[in-house]
């Protein structure tokens, strides 16, 4: 029997954050100010292990998972990813995937791709030195960024670019990414500005609406609407009507896909929380430290999900906006 929520959606991608550190500090994500110097990040052994990941992702598995996303924080400061990689990797049947930064790929796209990874996305923000920059606030240069691209290009990983627009900061650079990932047969996907936790300063004010983003690009590069993929994918396909290739428009703020949403994710220390938008966790840490049996992991993971009633994109509000909700550092994409 197929687990479903009381939507009648099935439980289909598990997100895992590995770490809740990164070494940028993106505006939108892990703000300098807070996460400063002083900032407390988890003890090591508060994190899952490797062992208990594994064992989690084959019980999750069993209920119907089909795509793992490795996230983060940075999942590539996490040491040895790669072996992890190889532990999910056995299980063949999964679409295993990993979303990072970048700044660290070109280290580590050989290993990934030898240990099993299918797919990696990258996110970027900008190609604009000085607004890429700016963004990611550590003066990280978007030349290292493209040359670990270009790196997992070479050792066989297909790449999607991420790039979260805000108004005002680099949506005028919208035009300069279309235009770079234009027929390199990366897929660049355009996400409008969430308000993902507590910190970032989300203001409606800031979304820059994904129809309004294609109506500019479709002026200098024009394109068509594109079916799914599948049930509840992400991202609206586009594709340039010259043939090179495809583009996207993650579109939570303006075009709410709620009702088809098969996503649970998995923090770093093991708590299972079943949207993005999430205020508070399942603990599953505890029970695989208390030696508690896969039978008994199994019933926990039926019962949060089988009781899942979340569609907060469907009701937002600027006063559910101000909900002091999970971190996307913490929680991961």
């Amino acid at each position: 029997m197929t687990l479903v929520d009381t939507l009648r959606r099935p439980l289909r991608d598990l997100r895992i954050s590995v770490t809740d550190r990164c070494n940028f500090r993106c505006t939108y994500c892990m703000p300098k100010e807070v996460y400063g110097k002083d900032f407390q990040f988890l003890e090591r052994e508060a994190l899952l292990s490797f062992g208990e990941i594994h064992r989690l992702v084959r019980l999750f598995r069993d209920q119907g998972v089909e795509k793992i996303r490795i996230t983060g924080g940075e999942p590539l400061v996490r040491r040895k990813i790669e072996r992890l990689i190889e532990m999910l990797a056995w299980h063949g049947d999964l679409d295993l995937t990993l979303t990072t930064n970048g700044s660290l790929l070109k280290l580590k796209a050989q290993a990934l791709k030898d240990a099993g990874l299918k797919r990696v996305t990258v996110s970027l923000d900008a190609l604009d030195n000085a607004v890429f920059m700016k963004m990611n606030d550590v003066d990280f240069p978007v030349e290292k960024v493209l040359e670990g691209i270009d790196e997992a290009s070479r050792v066989g990983l297909p790449v999607k670019v991420n790039m979260v627009v805000k108004r005002g900061v680099n949506d005028d650079d919208a035009i300069a990414m279309a235009r770079h990932f234009k027929g390199t047969g990366h897929i660049l996907r355009f996400i409008e500005f969430m308000d993902v936790g507590h910190t970032n300063g989300w203001k409606l004010d800031s979304v820059v609406p994904s129809a309004e983003l294609a109506a500019r690009i479709g002026a200098v590069f024009p394109i068509e609407p594109v079916q799914a993929n599948y049930t509840g994918e992400v991202a609206e396909r586009w594709r340039y009507l010259d043939g090179s290739g495809e583009i996207g428009f993650i579109s939570s703020v303006t075009q709410a896909f709620c009702s088809d949403c098969t996503r649970a994710r998995l923090s770093a220390e093991g708590k299972l929380y079943t949207c993005l938008f999430a205020t508070r966790g399942t603990d599953f840490r505890a029970p695989l430290r208390a030696d508690a049996s896969d039978e008994d992991l199994a019933a926990l993971i039926r019962s949060v999900w089988s009781a899942r009633t979340d569609r907060y994109s469907e009701v937002r509000t600027a006063e559910t906006a101000k909900v002091h909700k999970i971190e996307m550092s913490y929680i991961g994409g």
